[in-house]
């Protein structure tokens, strides 16, 4: 398998580098995210292992510019950025997964195996669901081509109810995904975003799509 470590921290891509081979992958290492970017377009990789903070192009532009260019690596974050908001910003980029540091070097080669196995399939750039788009790319929602002016968070929360349609999400699984993972999940933060959301993408619309499970939490799905 061959890997390609994009690493702006001398000591950290050597340690890493090291390891990974000790291990039997073949590993290519960039510093910079200009040169991160034109390894992953060119170099037939089986997976990206990707820094955040970069010089120049950071991680997130890296990893934009990949998936824009029709590149379907599968790409595992390394980031010192830890917030939830962070972790939501790389998985809606296309990123396949993403690891805090500091990190056990177990738990990265953990999920670097993971990641493997399951291959490069992934879910399509654009969710649609009834007439309802999402660019998680372009950061753009319309419905029925109408664009949809959303706040980030609502543009987060409308994104994790889409990639889920069908999916009943309880209200601590929508508190941990979109807000702070140690956000008060009794607090009614989730009922007003969905309140706001529902006013721009239900309100105009005879057809529904974001529903209330009494005692549950909230589905979006196209109901016949």
């Amino acid at each position: 398998m061959k890997l390609l470590l994009v690493e702006d921290d001398p000591r950290t891509a050597a340690a890493l580098k090291k390891g990974l081979a000790e291990n039997g992958f073949v590993v290519d290492a960039a510093a910079t995210g200009d040169d991160g970017l034109h390894l992953a377009r060119t170099g037939g990789y089986d997976l990206v292992v990707l820094d955040v903070l970069l010089p120049g192009r950071d991680g997130w532009a890296v990893l934009r510019d990949l998936r824009a260019a029709g590149c379907q690596t599968p790409v595992l974050f390394l980031t010192a950025r830890d917030a939830v908001a962070d972790r939501v910003k790389g998985l809606e980029l296309g990123a396949d997964d993403y690891l805090v540091k500091p990190f056990a070097f177990s738990e990265l080669l953990a999920r670097v195996r993971t990641v493997l196995r399951r291959g490069p399939a992934r879910a399509p750039d654009v969710v649609r669901v009834a007439d309802l788009e999402i660019d998680p790319i372009r950061h753009r929602a319309t419905r029925a081509g109408r664009p949809l002016d959303l706040t980030p968070k609502e543009f987060a929360l409308l994104s994790l109810l889409a990639r889920r349609s069908g999916e009943v999400l309880t209200r601590t699984l929508i508190t941990e995904q979109v807000w702070d993972v140690n956000f008060d999940p009794d607090a009614n933060v989730v009922d007003v975003h969905v309140r706001r959301l529902r006013a721009k993408v239900d309100d105009p619309f005879d057809v529904k799509l974001i529903h209330t499970v009494r005692g549950v939490g909230y589905v979006l799905e196209a109901r016949g």
